[in-house]
Formats: structure tokens, C-alpha cells, sequence
């Protein structure tokens, strides 16, 4: 019971503190989250790693993945495999994290794999006893569930995604956030919708207990036309399932679904009066990979620089930067009070959380290191 009222208690304080504050004049209203789950820098910023395509026992369908997503010109290369990012959020919008540039983004917490990666990402601080990808409620409040206490965006709050563990990450019993997840069914809220609940069960089971992204997306787009909520959330699997499974062809492929899934909604959301010129979309992921083969399959604290990650971002109130360059830092723990910031909400953590991302906001010296509290 002590434990029960401590975590009502820290609900209402944040409640309470919730208050327009920081930017000025911010034109942002809704927010777009959306995670691939441990997709690489490498292939956002390099395209199709020369190495991995080249590689019979990881690329079966050797020529054909070859000849959709090969380029000697890296600039063409990434942009075959990504056209959205690199057509209309590189001009449009800002994206960190080439090492190559010396534009560093990471996670801060010592594991490099998804639960602990989600949780940092939305609860802007790292909780040592995270530790695991099991299925527990997650003890600390994240950013989503403060957002949905305020009057404006209360049960204007959702998360569509293919992993099942995010009911527990985002602690959606305690929360009381809109969270669907796996093989869930989504209240019919459109033939479509109905549609999408009955065939997401009788698709093969490829990823193991995952829900394809295609049905995720869907089901969260057609949720956002219909319900019109003033943040969602959707998180993709596939591109760390099929990186596992040592696919790099189908690895590939879900990058290049997922840019086409990405432009669908931004083209939708750009001609929708209550959306347009006031949505940002923030998009990232939980953490990187390992490099070569067999490293590229995996992630966590024993395969090194799968701490690596990027991030992008599209909206009104971030300047035209493209691809950022110069040497910065930016982290995982600061995704939860930038977005807080964009919605003008005071978000304060259970622990020090990361400072916002100020580049996203205003144009600064690239020199400015942007680092954790």
C-alpha cells in the first residue's frame, strides 16, 4: 500500500507541476514518436553496408537486394534506402548522429539493449534496476504519462506497437495510457481497423511472437485518422528481429518499409488542417548494433559501439539544419524533456532526467557539446 500511494503521490506532484514553460511562441501541438527498433547509424547515414550485401550467407537474395539497394555513391546509396529521410527530412528537418561527422548520439545506460533503451528514452534517466528485457511493470513514470494528466491531452495519448512488452515498459495499468501492442485488437474504429484485427493473427508468425510492422503501422495510422490524438507513439520491431535472425536482405527491406511508412504519414499529416504546420515528428531508436558479421546481429553491453544511436526530427519548430555535422553529443535521456518542451509541458522525472535537445529548437554553434545533465 506504501509503495501504491508513493507512486500517486509522484503522479500528482507531476500533475501539478505540469505548466506552460520554456520556448516561446512554439507552433508544435502534436507529436509523432516513432522507434526502429535497433537500426544501425550505419545504414541511415551509409546506406546498404558494402561489406553485409556482398555477403552470401547473410544476403540470400543476393542480386536482386544488390541491384535495389547498391550504389557505389554513398550519398545515392542511403538515399535509395531511405528516400524520405534523405529527400524530405534532410531538407526539411534536422538528423544526428553520423560519427563520421563527428555528430554523436547514444544511449547513457550501461545495457544497449530494448527495455532499459525504451525506458531511458521515455522516462529521460536511467534506472539500474531496469536491467532486463522481462515483461515487469515498469516502476518509473515516463514522459507519456505525464503529457496525458494535463487536461488537453488527456486520453489523447496512444502507443501502437509490435513488441508486447511495451504495455509494461509504459506501465499502461498505472499510466492509463492507450497502449497496442503485439496481438492486441484495436477497438473497431473503422472497417479498416477491423480488418487489421483479424488478419494480425493469421499472418505467419516470422518474428516470433512480434506483430509485423506493416499491421502496427496501420492500425496506428488508422487510430490517428479516427481518433485524431495529440501524440502517438508507434514502435517498430522488425529491423532488430530480422538483424538476429542474421537477414541482412530482410533487415534491408524493413528499413526501406519503414522510410515508406513514415512518408505515408507525413504526407497525411501535412494535409490535415488540425496536423499541418503543427506536428513535429521525432524519430529514433532503442539502441545500435555491432559492426561486420557476425557483430552486426547483435547488441548489448558485450558487443562494442552497440551503444551507437541516431536520431531525426521534422517539424515547425526546428530550424533546416539537414544533416547535422561537427562535434556534438547527444543522448537517449534527452528525448523525454525535448519532447515535453515542444509540447510546453514541465515534465520532472523520479531522477535527474537529460536536459533537452536545444539544437532542435534554435540554431547554435555546432560546437556546443549537448550532453546529459
Amino acid at each position: 500500500m506504501k509503495v501504491i500511494l508513493t507512486i500517486l503521490t509522484q503522479i500528482l506532484m507531476m500533475v501539478i507541476s505540469v505548466s506552460v514553460f520554456g520556448q516561446q511562441n512554439l507552433q508544435t501541438k502534436n507529436i509523432i514518436i516513432i522507434t526502429l527498433d535497433g537500426l544501425r547509424w550505419q545504414e541511415i547515414f551509409t546506406g546498404a553496408d558494402s561489406i553485409l550485401i556482398k555477403n552470401k550467407e547473410i544476403t540470400k537474395n543476393l542480386e536482386p537486394t544488390r541491384k535495389k539497394y547498391w550504389n557505389s555513391s554513398i550519398i545515392e546509396r542511403r538515399k535509395v534506402l531511405m528516400p524520405f529521410f534523405w529527400e524530405t527530412i534532410a531538407q526539411n528537418g534536422q538528423l544526428y548522429g553520423n560519427r563520421y561527422n563527428g555528430n554523436l548520439v547514444n544511449v547513457s545506460n550501461p545495457y544497449w539493449f530494448s527495455y532499459p533503451g525504451y525506458s531511458e528514452i521515455f522516462c529521460g534517466y536511467i534506472d539500474r534496476n531496469v536491467d532486463t528485457n522481462d515483461k515487469k511493470p515498469n516502476p518509473n513514470i515516463n514522459v507519456l504519462e505525464v503529457i496525458n494528466q494535463y487536461d488537453d491531452f488527456k486520453g489523447k495519448v496512444a502507443a501502437f506497437t509490435s513488441w508486447d512488452a511495451f504495455p509494461y515498459i509504459l506501465n499502461a495499468k498505472r499510466s492509463g495510457l492507450i497502449v497496442n501492442s503485439a496481438f492486441q485488437t484495436q477497438t473497431p474504429v473503422s472497417p479498416n481497423a477491423e480488418m487489421l484485427n483479424q488478419i494480425q493473427t493469421q499472418l505467419p508468425d516470422i518474428l516470433g511472437g512480434a506483430r509485423l510492422d506493416a499491421v502496427t503501422f496501420y492500425q496506428g495510422f488508422e487510430y490517428l485518422k479516427k481518433q485524431k490524438p495529440r501524440v502517438l507513439y508507434i514502435g517498430l520491431d522488425e529491423t532488430d528481429d530480422l538483424a538476429h535472425d542474421g537477414k541482412y536482405d530482410l533487415y534491408l527491406n524493413a528499413i526501406n518499409y519503414s522510410d515508406k511508412f513514415i512518408s505515408e504519414l507525413w504526407q497525411w499529416v501535412q494535409n490535415q488542417p488540425e496536423y499541418k504546420d503543427k506536428t513535429t515528428m521525432l524519430i529514433t531508436c532503442d539502441h545500435g548494433r555491432g559492426e561486420g558479421n557476425p557483430g552486426w546481429r547483435e547488441h548489448g553491453r558485450n558487443t562494442k559501439n552497440s551503444d551507437q544511436t541516431w536520431f531525426a526530427i521534422i517539424g515547425p519548430d526546428s530550424p533546416k539544419l539537414g544533416e547535422v555535422k561537427g562535434n556534438s553529443q547527444c543522448y537517449s535521456n534527452q528525448f523525454a524533456q525535448t519532447i515535453a518542451e515542444l509540447l510546453g509541458i514541465k515534465y520532472v522525472g523520479q531522477s535527474p532526467t537529460g536536459k533537452y535537445i536545444s539544437l532542435v529548437f534554435e540554431k547554435q554553434d555546432m560546437k556546443i557539446a549537448l550532453t546529459k545533465k
